[in-house]
Formats: structure tokens, sequence, C-alpha cells
């Protein structure tokens, strides 16, 4: 919420994209500073205090996918273009209240298998808030935490966070969202997922602190820098 507030703080990290869950429709948002300003802007939602934002602070710019389903609101197919390269970019905001039994993850699962052609070994990533965890799976549910890792690692896609960090789903050391912004409800929803060819390029893999966030936010910030 109030991206506009907090732009700032995320550029201090110098990134070239953004995504933001929760975000205000680009008319609502009102920068602190001309240094604040996006290149290029990305929104989708209904509601237009609380949709899902991809932002440009760098020459990439957005393009949708000719494939966009909107039965999947806030799983966006984004051909991202600039740099002299071109990669297909899955910005995720896994929450669709209208969609019982599959409102969080259900949304990532429903649509990883709608774009099963966009997803592949090479230049594809998706990134942003995917509201699950396998500590949370249901077994008997299709679309749980843990298929929808296993369907993206048959395409050759994998988590940046665990490969990084050496980590196994569900036993992450670095958590993204404290409930209510208390320390101690703390877990890991947030994910980036690439393809084979950028997990060789992985720099760095980044989660922000509770102690620098929690007066902004309940979720940390995912940094991801490859070497490109």
């Amino acid at each position: 919420m109030a991206y506009r507030r907090k732009a700032s703080l995320m550029l201090m990290h110098k990134p070239d994209i953004v995504i933001v869950p929760e975000c205000e429709n680009p008319e609502k948002l009102k920068f602190e500073s001309e240094a604040s300003l996006p290149s290029d802007i990305f929104w989708f939602g209904n509601n237009q205090n609380k949709g899902l934002g991809v932002f440009s602070y760098s020459n990439y710019k957005f393009q949708l996918d000719d494939t966009h389903n909107a039965n999947f609101r806030t799983v966006l197919p984004l051909i991202v273009s600039g740099r002299k390269q071109e990669f297909t970019l899955f910005a995720v905001w896994a929450n669709n209240p209208h969609d019982k039994g599959h409102q969080y993850v259900g949304q990532v699962w429903k649509a990883i298998n709608y774009y099963s052609g966009l997803l592949k070994n090479k230049k594809t990533i998706l990134v942003g808030d995917f509201n699950s965890n396998t500590n949370w799976d249901k077994p008997r549910r299709e679309g749980n935490h843990s298929t929808v890792v296993d369907f993206l690692a048959s395409k050759g896609i994998h988590s940046t966070y665990h490969k990084f960090f050496n980590q196994h789903q569900g036993e992450e050391k670095h958590k993204t969202l404290f409930m209510y912004r208390h320390k101690d409800k703390s877990y890991h929803i947030d994910y980036c997922f690439a393809s084979g060819d950028l997990i060789k390029k992985l720099a760095s893999v980044e989660v922000g602190k509770h102690s620098d966030w929690c007066k902004h936010s309940d979720h940390t910030p995912l940094i991801v820098t490859f070497n490109i």
C-alpha cells in the first residue's frame, strides 16, 4: 500500500524493475520527488487502491502478452524489452477472493497451467507475492505450493532464493511477511522463480530486515540481482 511514499526507499537499492502488490492505480500515484519517477509503468486491477504495479527504473519497457487471461487477474505475463534483450516476466499477486478454494496459490496454479507454453528454461521470471508456503500445503488439494514448485521445476524454472541460500522449500531462514508487523508472526511467501539460463547468472538474493521495514509494511522486499 501507498507505494508513492516508499518508492524512494526502494530506489536506494538501485532497482531496474520493481513489482508492487497492493499498489494504487498510477493516476493516484504522486511520487515524493522527480527522482522517484519510473520510466515505464504497467498496472492491473479492479480496485483503484489495490492492484498490481510493475515499475521500470531503467530502459526496460513492458508490454502485456497477447495470451493474457483476465480471469487470472493478478498474474500478469509481460514481455520486457530493453538493453538489447527481451524476456518474459510474470508479475504475481496471488489474490482473488472471488475464486473460492483457489484464491491464493491456486491462482498461480491455474495461471501456470494456462500459460504453460510461455514457461521455458530460457528468459523467464515469475516474481511477487505468492501468498503460499509448502508448510501450508493441503495434500489432497490440486494446486498447492509444492505442486506449483514441482510444475515450474519441470519447466526448468526454480526459486532464486532457494538456489542462492541452498534452502529447501518450507525451511526458509529469512521471512518476507510479518503478520500485523509482528516479528514473531513471520512467514516466507514472496518468491522470484527464474529459468535455468538466468539462474546461472544469479549474483545475489537479499531479503529486507524486519527492523528496517516494519514501520513501512508488513512485507519486506525480496531483492534479486542477475549479471546479465
